[in-house]
């Protein structure tokens, strides 16, 4: 494994912090509500960057995702990366990646998913056969309580509950009904309701251009995962990076508070942490995008960003004092984000179950915990779950702690 950037990376990486820097400042953030911040999105669409996850990989997004993690940029760049642009890119049929595609990069059209799928959330009926290259229609009811950035998108992706299949729906159909909800974090969320809402089935399972990965939606469930890890990773950084400045320039008793051991051991165990989560979304996306299997690394970049992800932006707050518990403090934005991520990608104990069962080959009967028969015998996902828990042993000793 090599994670070093390539020069287009780092350059993606490099032109988004200076956007994300210049524009995503917490005067224009307090404006922003919980909306989109529609002058920095043009900006990262004229500058080309959603279109440049297509060039620069998974690795490439995660690498631009921390750079808006850190400054809680309210833009749906995850979103419609890894929801439009990726999942298109690999799983859509010729026609919808022609259509699609040169709107979502220009910024056009926005894209978000209704993910991970719920048994008996939504169904698929009516479904027809596509052709030329086209993956079918069908009609969609149910209904999905938290979809982020619901309220500018223009497309959604939607599994079937039962099936797992991918159906793209517009969001200006007849049938689609969007409903505003409030969320922790400024993600302009809302609550999709499909009544027979027509949809297109994303290309077919024959049509992917990587038929030796997992299936499209496990597929972009990891990917998904992946992204939003990473965009954790930036969230903790900026959060601690909040709580170094204000504890190296604050006094109490006459010296910095940083002085205190106290505050070095937290400030300590946040940055190991972050270490953490952003190394396994590094790995995860990196295999992605070698077409290597990525789905237990997924699942452990998850784990990471929830359950480490938390104890850090609690931690920031905490070394802010008094004031980390205002609400207009750009440092309680970190707190929001990093609680809203970690409820997004599932509780540490969800996350950990289902890589148990993917581990070990167990199904729950929904086709999900299986993992492939070569990785069986290998036990490449047992080691990858170790992988992260193990490095960090070696490389810190931690405190005792109720939270760990």
């Amino acid at each position: 494994m090599d994670f070093t950037p390539t020069p287009e990376q780092a350059a993606a990486r490099e032109l988004a912090a200076q956007i994300f820097g210049d524009l995503s400042t917490p005067e224009r953030l307090a404006a922003c509500g919980s909306g989109t911040d529609a002058a920095l999105w043009k900006a990262l669409c004229a500058a080309g960057l959603p279109g440049a996850v297509e060039e620069t990989g998974l690795l490439g997004l995660v690498l631009m995702l921390e750079e808006q993690g850190r400054t809680t940029a309210q833009v749906p760049f995850a979103a419609t990366c890894v929801y439009g642009l990726l999942a298109i890119g690999a799983h859509g049929g010729p026609e919808q990646r022609a259509r699609l595609l040169p709107a979502l990069r220009e910024g056009e059209a926005l894209a978000t998913g209704a993910f991970p799928a719920r048994r008996g959330g939504v169904r698929a009926e009516g479904a027809t056969s596509g052709t030329g290259g086209t993956g079918g229609t069908g009609r969609l009811t149910g209904t999905v309580p938290v979809v982020p950035w619901l309220r500018e998108a223009t497309h959604v992706l939607v599994p079937d509950g039962t099936t797992r299949t991918l159906w793209l729906v517009c969001t200006d159909d007849t049938g689609v009904r969007r409903d505003p909800v409030e969320t922790t974090a400024a993600w302009s969320a809302g609550r999709l309701t499909l009544d027979d809402a027509p949809a297109a089935r994303l290309g077919r399972e024959t049509d992917s251009p990587r038929p030796h990965t997992a299936r499209a939606y496990d597929d972009v469930l990891a990917l998904a995962r992946t992204a939003f890890a990473g965009l954790q990773a930036g969230v903790c950084a900026g959060s601690l990076a909040r709580a170094v400045s204000h504890t190296t320039t604050r006094e109490q008793f006459g010296r910095p508070l940083a002085t205190n051991q106290g505050v070095q051991l937290r400030a300590a165990d946040a940055y190991m942490d972050t270490e953490a989560i952003r190394l396994t979304a590094y790995e995860a996306a990196w295999r992605r995008d070698a077409g290597l299997d990525a789905g237990p690394h997924a699942l452990t970049a998850a784990w990471w960003a929830s359950e480490a992800g938390t104890r850090v932006v609690h931690t920031g707050q905490h070394l802010h004092g008094g004031i980390g518990a205002d609400v207009d403090h750009p440092v309680h934005r970190h707190f929001l984000w990093g609680r809203q991520l970690a409820g997004y990608l599932g509780s540490g104990a969800e996350v950990l179950e289902e890589l148990g069962e993917l581990i070990t080959g167990g199904d729950r009967g929904d086709g999900e915990g299986r993992v492939d028969r070569e990785h069986r015998k290998g036990q490449e996902g047992r080691e990858t779950a170790m992988t992260g828990e193990a490095a960090m042993t070696r490389r810190t000793a931690r405190r005792p702690d109720d939270s760990r």
